[in-house]
């Protein structure tokens, strides 16, 4: 049984960077999907662990960690002769300039990034053309309507505006946040002209953590021309977007298939990338991952190895009994 546990969502920032560090430094862990929805209200067992119900709580052994940078530091460190060696950095200065480009992201990246992601949540692709209430005064009545037919009217009314209001909030903060994000996008620009990545020549943690934010603005064309316009900013996106550790983060992401665990580790074998096992009992999921071995387990469990980050890939079946919260 893996001593490395992570509960929470895959889909969440916080959950997302953790796996991340946990593929490229080929940590073994257990993933215990934690439903965003309904949460800690159905979860005594994960209450025990994080009194205030985060969406991430991570278990190393006795060690209980709820902030992801201070995780990716703590995996970083403590597995430094595992997977990748650079997250981290070795000399004194490399890891200073590693520190400060993680607090970047931390400070001046995520809460505009993830108000960003937030806003286009509500905002329309393209600006709506205005309403056409069809044939009729002019007031939104259809002529000869009865009373029925206006009290309906008047109700549309009614939520058209707060949608639009709603509409209107969410613009607002999307250009809120554009500015921000294109301010701290031109300074991005400048530093990667001098490096290969923000912290130098080397992935890093700090290139890292701002991957689940940003993969969503790039994946949105309202959003994406951030990246795109900027020569050295869209080189550098498109080397950390397509990191092998983050397709298999990516995969866990992706629902699983209605056919269940056996579909989905077969699927993951025939596309050579990771893929969920999901148990249909109703509450029994969890996993082992670790480079390179999909299996479906029979009694709902399935164990994950990335042996060799990418070079191979040997599936062995294994079996886990960990509840699903």
């Amino acid at each position: 049984m893996a001593s490395v546990k992570v509960f929470g969502s895959p889909m969440s920032a916080e959950v997302a960077r953790v796996l991340m560090c946990l593929f490229e430094k080929d940590v073994e862990f257990q993933l215990i999907r934690v439903d965003a929805y309904r949460g800690p209200k159905r979860m005594p067992q994960y209450l025990k662990l994080q009194p205030l119900g985060e969406a991430l709580t991570f278990e190393d052994g006795s060690l209980t960690l709820s902030e992801s940078r201070g995780i990716l530091r703590h995996i970083s460190h403590k597995y430094a002769m595992q997977g990748n060696p650079d997250l981290i950095g070795t000399g004194a200065l490399e890891r200073a300039s590693i520190e400060q480009w993680l607090q970047t992201e931390a400070q001046s990246f995520d809460e505009p990034s993830a108000q960003m992601v937030y806003s286009l949540a509500f905002l329309p692709p393209a600006m709506p053309q205005k309403l056409n209430n069809g044939d009729g005064d002019g007031n939104g009545n259809s002529n000869g309507s009865n009373g029925t037919r206006a009290v309906v009217n008047a109700s549309a009314k009614r939520v058209t505006a707060a949608g639009a209001a709603k509409e209107e909030e969410m613009r607002k903060l999307f250009e809120k946040s554009q500015r921000e994000l294109e301010k701290l996008l031109d300074i991005y620009e400048q530093r990667l002209e001098e490096a290969e990545y923000l912290a130098g020549d080397k992935f890093t943690i700090a290139d890292l953590s701002h991957l689940p934010n940003a993969d969503r603005l790039a994946a949105d064309p309202r959003s994406r021309r951030m990246f795109q316009r900027r020569k050295n900013v869209s080189r550098w996106w498109d080397k950390v977007s397509q990191r092998e550790a983050w397709t298999y983060v990516k995969s866990l992401q992706r629902p699983p298939t209605s056919n269940g665990a056996g579909a989905d580790a077969a699927a993951a074998k025939n596309q050579q990338q990771p893929r969920s096992g999901e148990a249909r009992d109703g509450s029994s999921d969890s996993h082992n991952y670790q480079r390179d071995q999909y299996a479906d387990a029979s009694d709902g469990g399935s164990n994950y190895q990335r042996s060799q980050y990418g070079e191979h890939r040997d599936y062995q079946q294994s079996r886990t009994g960990d509840a699903r919260y």
